[in-house]
C-alpha cells in the first residue's frame, strides 16, 4: 500500500472526506459506490465496488459465447476497466484502464455504432490493436453499470460487412447489455 502523507479527521458523524487527488487518481466520482475492508493491522482501506465486477465470471463466459457464436471480438468493462474480453487479446485488454471515449459512450446511455469513415476509437489508451465498432452501455435499475464492446482490428479491419450482419452484431451486443444489466438487477 503506498502512503500519500494526507491526513483528515473524522467528522462528529464518521465521515472523513476522500481528497480531490486521490479522487481523480482513483476515478472516484461522487455518488460511486466504494467498499470497506480491515485488516488485522487496523488498517481501513476503500476500494470502489463494481457491480459488474461480481459477475466477473459470468461475463468472461459470455464475452466467449458472443465470440463464438457471433465471430465478433467482444470486451465487457465496468465504467473503469475492462472485465472481460473473447476474441481479442487478454493481455492487451484485461484489466486495463478503458478510455474517454469509451467513459463518453458509456455516459451517453445508448448505442454507438462506427460509421465508414468516423473517427476510430479505442477502448483503452494503450496503443491498442483494435478499435470500438459497437458498444452498447449496461443500464440495471437506471444506473450505468458498463459497456458491451465489438471490436474491430485497426491493421486489417473486417471487410465491410452487408447491412444485416451489421444488424445481428448490433443485436447481440444490445441483448448481452440488456442481459447483462438485469442479471445486476437486485
Amino acid at each position: 500500500m503506498k502512503a500519500t502523507g494526507i491526513v483528515r479527521r473524522i467528522d462528529d458523524l464518521g465521515r472523513v472526506v476522500i481528497p480531490k487527488e486521490i479522487r481523480r487518481t482513483m476515478r472516484i466520482r461522487e455518488g460511486d459506490p466504494l467498499e470497506i475492508y480491515t485488516d488485522r493491522e487496523g488498517e481501513v482501506i476503500f476500494k470502489k465496488y463494481s457491480p459488474i465486477g461480481e459477475l466477473n465470471a459470468f461475463a468472461a463466459q459470455y464475452a466467449e459465447t458472443l465470440h463464438k457464436t457471433g465471430e465478433i471480438s467482444v470486451l465487457i468493462c465496468d465504467r473503469d476497466a475492462v472485465i472481460a474480453v473473447s476474441g481479442a487479446p487478454k493481455k492487451e485488454y484485461a484489466d486495463k484502464h478503458i478510455a474517454p471515449e469509451l467513459e463518453v459512450i458509456i455516459e451517453n446511455r445508448q448505442l454507438y455504432l462506427y460509421r465508414d469513415g468516423d473517427t476510430k476509437f479505442e477502448p483503452i489508451n494503450d496503443n491498442c490493436s483494435h478499435f470500438i465498432r459497437c458498444a452498447m452501455p449496461i443500464i440495471s435499475e437506471g444506473d450505468v453499470l458498463g459497456c458491451v464492446v465489438s471490436l474491430d482490428s485497426i491493421e486489417s479491419p473486417a471487410p465491410r460487412m452487408p447491412e444485416h450482419e451489421k444488424n445481428i452484431e448490433v443485436k447481440l451486443v444490445q441483448t448481452a447489455a440488456a442481459f447483462l444489466g438485469k442479471q445486476l438487477e437486485s
